[in-house]
């Protein structure tokens, strides 16, 4: 499809050693989080999430990594969530928290807004930077190419994600279908969400994060599309942030190596998208998504991308 047709289509819509090692793994974590937070002495260090799952889950899986970055460094780390992706951001902006983990598009726009820096990003299996958006639908569903879904019921992520909301509908457009071709559509919170919505038969289709689609194969979903790959969510900072703390995060993050049993058993617990290690970033390797929103000149009038020019 032409570019110019392209923006205008955009305009116009909108076994028992396991068990040894997980015992391992558990008594390693459950220490550093006895000794973490014994000492009330450091200084904290509040953490922000963008909103990718529920409140239970993102605890569950993200405090193994706030107690492990309290024993390796001179800080002592909680987190502090918001209800939306957008607190995040302004969490970060107001300094309620100092380090954040964001999604690219939440980064485009926390960098728009005032400067915000990308200093880690994480490895996935494979041992690459990068991760993909999944349209998925229920295995026995009669859709077969992502031009058989107009006319039908989508369900994407919240408004500001990637991998849920700006490469799908972007995707979707350049194969002729704008929400508008859809019977109907919606945003919901989390990834999980949109997962069991088109799971459970709400919705005909939906777009999820990668790590979220591969979990839910098994329990009935099928992958219609996956996108070309995205660079992996950056670890985010104020510009003014303190370059000890930034210092103290790399190296405790990058001496990571999941080769090494002690590493492999620490991690086992962690959320399964900072399970493999971290790489540096820096804010180049986020370009693909500003320009893909700078290609659309505004809104489409349907809140599928934030209506700035980045």
């Amino acid at each position: 499809m032409p570019i110019i047709t392209l923006v205008l289509a955009l305009l116009l819509s909108g076994c028992d050693n396991t068990h040894s090692r997980e015992d391992s793994a558990h008594q390693v974590s459950s220490q550093m989080s006895t000794n973490a937070m014994g000492d009330t002495t450091k200084p904290i260090i509040h953490f922000g999430f963008i909103t990718r799952y529920n409140p239970r889950i993102m605890y569950e899986e993200y405090q193994p990594i706030m107690d492990y970055l309290s024993s390796e460094t001179p800080y002592r780390f909680e987190i502090k969530l918001g209800k939306t992706y957008q607190d995040a951001v302004q969490f970060l902006q107001d300094s309620i928290v100092q380090i954040a983990s964001f999604g690219a598009v939440t980064y485009v726009e926390a960098y728009h807004e005032f400067g915000a820096v990308p200093i880690l990003k994480p490895l996935n299996e494979a041992g690459k930077s990068y991760y993909k958006s999944l349209i998925v639908v229920r295995k026995e569903s009669d859709v077969q190419k992502l031009e058989d879904l107009k006319g039908r019921t989508f369900a994407f992520a919240s408004v500001h994600s990637t991998s849920g909301n700006l490469l799908p509908r972007y995707n979707l457009v350049k194969v002729g279908v704008t929400i508008n071709d859809l019977a109907s559509y919606i945003n919901l919170r989390h990834h999980d969400s949109v997962a069991k919505a088109v799971l459970s038969g709400k919705y005909d289709a939906g777009a999820v994060k990668d790590i979220i689609g591969y979990k839910y194969l098994e329990k009935g979903l099928r992958i219609l599309h996956s996108s070309e790959p995205i660079s992996s969510v950056p670890l985010v900072v104020r510009p003014d942030c303190d370059p000890k703390i930034v210092k103290a995060v790399k190296d405790a993050l990058l001496k990571i190596d999941i080769r090494k049993t002690e590493y492999k058993q620490l991690v086992s617990n962690w959320n399964k998208e900072f399970r493999y290690g971290f790489v540096e970033t820096k804010d180049e390797d986020y370009s693909h998504i500003r320009d893909m929103l700078n290609a659309i000149p505004g809104s489409c009038g349907n809140s599928c991308h934030p209506a700035i020019r980045f």
